[in-house]
């Protein structure tokens, strides 16, 4: 596995400049790229890892055989898409949540809008709550999950399942 240098690195902070992958304290976090290959096209804004890619900033993760990552006109990362047969993503909203993982086929990351797409086998977990399906929407902030047995780029029909842990918190 290639592990990219610090000159590599330097190259990518315009991807991710004035916005992070992660929740606001993580945006200042060192970002972490292990990938065999890499294609960066700087005037298209996108760089391509291949081959057991691990993608990591503060609470943030990234995983896939493939990560695409776009920038839009302004030089911000826009989106991170991860694909392969269980492409991964975990982040924690805000210090006090917990922590958000979801598995798919296919992962898209859009950034401004802190929401997360998951597509084929799409597994969805955050706390003690989960959620399955064919594919499955996320909003960070919002915490709201829209679920569907099937969409474009989902072999089959996938029926949805939740599992709800009831509050333990006490609150009335």
């Amino acid at each position: 596995m290639i592990r990219i240098s610090a000159l590599l690195l330097c190259l990518l902070l315009p991807l991710t400049a004035g916005s992070a992958l992660a929740q606001g304290s993580d945006a200042e976090a060192p970002i972490e790229v292990e990938a065999n290959q890499l294609n960066l096209d700087d005037r298209a804004g996108t760089a391509v890892y291949t081959g057991a890619v691990d993608i990591r900033q503060g609470s943030m993760r990234l995983t896939g055989d493939r990560v695409e990552i776009q920038r839009n006109a302004q030089g911000q990362l826009s989106r991170a898409i991860a694909t392969g047969e269980r492409a991964y993503l975990e982040q924690q909203p805000d210090p006090s949540e917990p922590l958000v993982r979801g598995w798919g086929r296919t992962i898209i990351y859009h950034v401004a809008e802190r929401r997360m797409e998951l597509f084929d086998r799409a597994e969805l977990h955050q706390g003690g709550d989960t959620f399955d399906g064919g594919y499955l929407e996320y909003f960070l902030d919002r915490r709201v999950v829209n679920a569907r047995s099937e969409a474009e780029g989902v072999e089959g029909r996938q029926r949805i399942r939740m599992t709800l842990q009831p509050d333990q918190s006490g609150a009335p």
